[in-house]
């Protein structure tokens, strides 16, 4: 049965710490009539720093959709390597060993896709099977695993790679006054991550079942304007209650598995912002402390889109709080408004 390996996330060096943003908002949008709110906004994220792939000053240049695409694709292939090597040493793997490579990001656009890159700077397979994943948003980390989970469910001896990729600040837009728009200013960091799911063998979460679901008619919630200068963050003030007519379908899943949603021993989900996290905590019935590790990613990284969930996985495994046969919930959520979810058992088999 497919297992969920230790992951690998990567943040790039330059760093804009929560009074940095606050600051600079004040700065640059002094005039705005509704600053003080979105500066309340952005503190109740509790997000403390998030790190970027270029200097402060230079991401809130525009320099055309053009060049920031391109600069997209230069540091992806300077970084990428190193965290898939990484990925696959922890599940013991050589890059010749994937048969299935997944791409996961929103925040880019190339075509071919990077996946074909990948499988030639790293030495994989040419047959390797490519799909990349562009237009999920943050639910994109969740829908990665339970592509590869399919995979390695049709294909027992094979093994999954995930890729994201997201460099959120190539997505800041000077002239997007808007209060969503401001508040994500102040939420959205850069990062890379990587996991393996094993058909056979590797230790982590063993994946028993998946489900995905959408928000009937809210697909405009979470959306980009696709324009000239590029990508336009559209944010719903409607999105953080999403929690309300999500967990029923999380209580579902884990119901038609045998399992209870508020009787799991660990949960990784996707760290939109706190409210998604108390929200979920009280629809569910679990402790806030369930949480800690999205909660942990959201403070040091911010919303690093499809890549959360594999940074609260990381820290689960950093943490070796998870026995085996812990039963254990992973979910991703995000435009659509749309939900990926995974339950697994957790497993210390070799």
């Amino acid at each position: 049965m497919a297992v969920l390996c230790e992951p690998v996330t990567e943040v790039p060096e330059y760093v804009v710490t929560m009074e940095e943003t606050l600051a600079l908002a004040a700065d640059l949008y002094r005039d705005h009539a509704e600053l003080r709110l979105v500066q309340r906004l952005i503190t109740n994220t509790g997000v403390r720093k998030r790190h970027l792939i270029q200097p402060l000053r230079q991401v809130l240049r525009h320099p055309g959709f053009e060049e920031r695409n391109a600069l997209f694709v230069r540091e992806a292939q300077s970084r990428l390597p190193g965290v898939v090597r990484r990925a696959l040493a922890h599940a013991e793997l050589d890059p010749d060993q994937v048969d299935l490579l997944i791409f996961v990001s929103c925040t880019g656009f190339g075509m071919p896709s990077l996946t074909a890159w990948m499988i030639n700077a790293l030495r994989m397979r040419p047959d390797t099977r490519q799909l990349p994943i562009a237009q999920l948003g943050c639910a994109g980390g969740g829908a990665a695993v339970n592509r590869a989970h399919d995979f390695c469910t049709a294909y027992p001896q094979a093994n999954a790679l995930v890729v994201s990729c997201e460099f959120c600040s190539l997505c800041y837009q000077p002239t997007d006054v808007g209060v969503g728009s401001l508040l994500s200013n102040g939420l959205f960091g850069d990062a890379l991550a990587a996991v393996v799911v094993r058909g056979e063998g590797g230790r982590g979460m063993r994946l028993e079942r998946n489900g995905s679901y959408v928000i009937p008619h809210t697909e405009d919630w979470i959306s980009y304007a696709v324009r000239s200068t590029g990508f336009h963050f559209q944010l719903d003030r409607r999105v953080p209650g999403t929690m309300e007519p999500l967990a029923p379908v999380l209580r579902a899943l884990t119901d038609r598995h045998g399992w209870t949603a508020s009787d799991l021993d660990f949960y990784i989900v996707h760290a939109g912002g706190p409210r998604i996290l108390d929200d979920l905590s009280r629809f569910l019935g679990v402790p806030s402390e369930a949480f800690r590790h999205s909660r942990a990613t959201l403070t040091e990284y911010g919303n690093i889109a499809s890549a959360v969930v594999l940074d609260a996985l990381g820290r689960l495994f950093e943490e070796g709080s998870a026995a085996h046969t812990d039963k254990g919930l992973l979910a991703g959520f995000g435009p659509g408004i749309t939900a990926e979810m995974s339950l697994g058992t957790w497993t210390e088999a070799a």
